[in-house]
């Protein structure tokens, strides 16, 4: 392990630990002032226990990233509060439940005596029912402890921070080190967590107060480790920062890190929020949320203006430029100068073996052969497209990590990939381009993006300018190679780029 990769990733931990605190923190207090007091109102109201019960439960079978990205949309907009929203509703279940276990469980006997002695049903409640079931119930704050605290690492692609964005961009860019830091922190406050919350568990079981006060000071303690540094930062800087967004990929890591390097010379504050999806990052876009990020004419023309039929480059980017601006009221500030298509990509070896120069001559093999790709591409617009044309009918269809899927490619785990044609793997990996002679895929021109609020931000426009054609495909490729193959850091890549366009 590298020890300035490490201290780099160190240097995070702050923030990143600071904001999944007090999501973690937060969320569970949520599903503590929920859970308890309904988990009570159905012991008392049979006829509610099974369908509040039924319902948490299916909430619990929703996938943790299924849940964080379904709050986006519902609420229009991204970062802390649907990311909040998502994991208190995760939380619910092991706390409700135990909360009604913990209640129904109690003695009859016991209750019975205490309504024998004229005990009022408040009473009961915070003098028998409450104390008895204490220890079951703070049992079922643990489990959703614990729970939270993994969840929360999903909280990335939704742009809230947390150490997830150690574990999504140390994915991306094969950063082990970042991986590492990120699952080892997260266990590490799970732990701490946890066993904070079984000394309150200690000691509700033993009626000791001064181990309960002293649980409840340490969560408090955490609580503001969490709320410290954020409430820190906006009392030193009262200006609002730009949200400088990034989809999951290398490149856009790169080019984000790259736009805040600008804007940090020019002294305006900025802050990126990466590995968000393509749909998400256009959505808060358009709503504020994000102020600006680099997209691809092709994926705006195919997945947000549902456009089938694909015009010359020029009039593609004309007609794109009005619609953001007319239908959106976002800005296109220009082309960057490179173009990052999707292309088809097979190893040597294949393409040699089955006489594989364009698409056209792939479809007559497609049923023999598998092909891999990123989470999104076989339910973009695109992808429906290309089987139209070319008639597409392979063996299998694999969704894969994009950082993944070259070694995957050349290790056989696939035979065909669809590769970034800026990504300096496809030359480290002796791969193949089969060239889409049916003109099927739209230019992917990367573009660079503002919000409307944005957009009258004269400083920030003048700040962005020099990105306009500023790029050439070789230096991207270049910079994402020196992310992907050898192994440096985004900060190298994005200042390599920097000196490219200051003439350095």
């Amino acid at each position: 392990m590298n020890d300035s990769m490490l201290m780099e990733q160190l240097h995070r931990l702050p923030d990143y630990l600071s904001a999944h605190l007090l999501l973690t923190i937060v969320a569970l207090a949520v599903g503590v002032v929920v859970c308890i007091p309904l988990g009570f109102l159905v012991t008392r109201v049979k006829a509610l226990q099974w369908p509040t019960l039924s319902v948490v439960g299916v909430l619990q079978t929703i996938p943790g990233i299924a849940l964080l990205a379904l709050m986006v949309p519902l609420l229009g907009m991204i970062g802390f509060v649907p990311a909040l929203i998502a994991l208190s509703i995760y939380s619910f279940l092991p706390i409700l439940r135990n909360t009604v276990t913990g209640v129904l469980g109690v003695d009859g006997s016991i209750v019975e005596a205490a309504r024998g002695i004229g005990m009022t049903d408040r009473q009961l409640l915070f003098r028998v029912e409450l104390p008895l079931a204490l220890p079951v119930i703070v049992a079922g704050v643990r489990t959703a402890t614990v729970w939270i605290v993994g969840t929360a690492t999903l909280a990335t692609p939704v742009g809230a921070t947390s150490l997830g964005n150690y574990i999504f961009g140390g994915l991306q860019t094969q950063n082990i080190t970042a991986v590492l830091v990120g699952c080892i922190s997260a266990a590490l406050l799970a732990i701490i967590l946890d066993q904070i919350v079984r000394l309150v568990e200690v000691a509700a079981t033993r009626r000791n107060f001064r181990l309960g006060a002293l649980a409840t000071l340490l969560l408090l303690l955490l609580f503001a480790l969490g709320i410290g540094p954020s409430l820190a930062e906006r009392l030193a800087d009262n200006n609002r920062k730009v949200i400088i967004g990034a989809k999951t990929f290398t490149e856009q890591y790169i080019l984000a890190n790259l736009i805040t390097k600008l804007l940090d010379e020019e002294g305006i504050a900025a802050e990126s929020r990466a590995g968000m999806g393509s749909i998400i990052l256009f959505d808060a876009l358009a709503s504020g949320g994000v102020d600006c990020y680099v997209d691809y004419s092709g994926t705006v023309w195919a997945n947000a203006m549902k456009r089938e039929v694909v015009p010359s480059r020029d009039t593609l980017l004309a007609e794109m430029t009005d619609w953001l601006r007319d239908v959106k009221g976002i800005r296109n500030l220009g082309a960057l100068g490179f173009e990052n298509t999707y292309a088809l990509a097979v190893t040597r070896e294949t393409a040699k073996k089955y006489g594989l120069r364009s698409i056209s001559d792939l479809s007559a093999v497609a049923p023999q052969l598998s092909i891999g790709s990123d989470y999104e591409f076989f339910s973009r617009p695109e992808w429906s497209a290309f089987k139209a044309t070319y008639r597409f009918d392979f063996n299998d269809h694999l969704s894969i990590d994009p950082a993944l899927m070259y070694s995957a490619v050349s290790e056989g785990e696939t035979d065909v990939i669809t590769a970034f044609s800026t990504d300096g793997r496809i030359i480290d990996y002796d791969l193949v381009l089969l060239t889409d002679d049916r003109q099927v895929f739209p230019p992917y021109d990367a573009v660079l993006l503002v919000s409307e609020t944005a957009a009258d931000n004269e400083p920030l426009l003048s700040a962005l300018q020099s990105l306009v054609n500023g790029i050439s495909d070789q230096q991207m490729q270049v910079a994402n190679k020196i992310v992907d193959v050898d192994g440096f850091s985004v900060d190298s890549a994005a200042t390599y780029l920097l000196h490219q366009l200051e003439g350095d």
